[in-house]
């Protein structure tokens, strides 16, 4: 579980260290791929004992991981996007779907998961398929009136594991008007029973379930301390850490439906400052899509995801179809040909 909350306290780390942006609307079908190839360095959380992948076999220490990620838009009303992250030397995959509500309350803009986003589910298929679910806090964007924007936590969330019996309550703590923000967090770390989960808050947990306790900044250093023990151990620093470059495949190789070859034009026109013609071609791509949709709806065509079986899924979790398997296969291996896809969607 500590493992998974370094995760958690790292895995915004582009908003910590840049500034949040407005993403173009995806289109229906749009889809992303992407590559990390990163160094397995960071210490283990619990004592010296050795770094392993989560099969116990293979040493991963001081040697380059790949993790291989797709994404696709499968539903436009309303708009959601299905991912899913792959770490086969470890063992590790991540998956949900990506829906945002946002609502402006004045001077900020309050933004929320949508209905269809249940969280980032966790597999460690080395341990027993243990699954965790995250759920996200309600976050603001602030500072649009000034022009800089930066983004604020003040809620709290939940990650979970049903086979372990742990759960984990992190509070974030609100801002005063006058004060500057601190940015603070604060949680615990408790057994509990899954078939009768009710406890929601921090105070509300017993403590002879307490497993560890979590104190410190979101955007800084975050550190735990074992029950029964007086000193905290740093769970992680978020100072020295930068976001890892992906790996995208060559422009050549990317689809007519992959995201950075859908918007190309747009972007290298906003890049050059030329807004105007950015706009006219951006309008020109959402009218294509407009186009495409009515075509569907005349032919009585259900449009289908290509790399996930569904456009939605009750509990939240997507499946990856059989063009998903083998885009996510040929990402680990660096093979980046795919066919182009003959549906009407894209």
């Amino acid at each position: 579980m500590l493992a998974v909350l370094r995760f958690w306290f790292t895995k915004d780390l582009k908003y910590v260290k840049g500034k949040p942006c407005k993403p173009y609307n995806s289109a229906l079908g749009e889809f992303f791929r992407c590559n990390w190839d990163v160094e397995d360095s960071s210490p283990p959380v619990l004592g010296d004992g050795p770094k392993v992948s989560a099969t116990g076999e293979i040493s991963t220490e001081r040697r380059k991981v790949r993790v291989s990620y797709i994404t696709e838009q499968t539903s436009h009303h309303p708009p959601v996007s299905a991912f899913w992250v792959d770490c086969p030397v470890k063992g590790i995959s991540a998956y949900g779907f990506d829906q945002l509500s946002a609502k402006f309350t004045g001077t900020s803009v309050r933004v929320t998961p949508g209905a269809h986003n249940l969280g980032i589910f966790i597999n460690l298929k080395h341990r027993d398929n243990e699954e965790y679910r995250l759920t996200h806090p309600v976050a603001q964007l602030a500072g649009m009136l000034r022009g800089s924007l930066s983004i604020t936590v003040a809620d709290t969330c939940y990650i979970t594991c049903p086979k372990s019996r742990i759960k984990v309550i992190l509070h974030y703590l609100e801002e005063g008007w006058l004060g500057k923000a601190q940015n603070r967090v604060h949680g615990v770390v408790f057994s509990y029973d899954p078939d009768n989960d009710n406890t929601t808050k921090i105070k509300d947990v017993p403590d002879k379930d307490v497993l560890a306790r979590l104190e410190g900044c979101w955007q800084d250093k975050v550190h735990y301390t074992v029950k029964d023990t007086k000193d905290p151990q740093l769970l992680v620093d978020l100072n020295p850490l930068w976001p890892v470059p992906k790996t995208i495949p060559p422009e050549n190789e990317q689809l007519t439906t992959e995201s950075r070859r859908f918007w190309h034009d747009v972007t290298d026109a906003i890049l050059n400052k030329q807004y105007g013609q950015a706009t006219r071609l951006k309008q020109e791509l959402e009218e294509r899509q407009r186009e495409k949709a009515t075509a569907r709806k005349d032919q009585d065509y259900e449009w289908q995801p290509r790399f996930f079986t569904q456009a939605l899924m009750a509990n939240g979790r997507p499946l990856l179809s059989e063009d998903g398997q083998t885009a996510l296969k040929r990402l680990q291996e660096g093979n980046y040909h795919l066919e182009e896809s003959a549906g009407m969607g894209t």
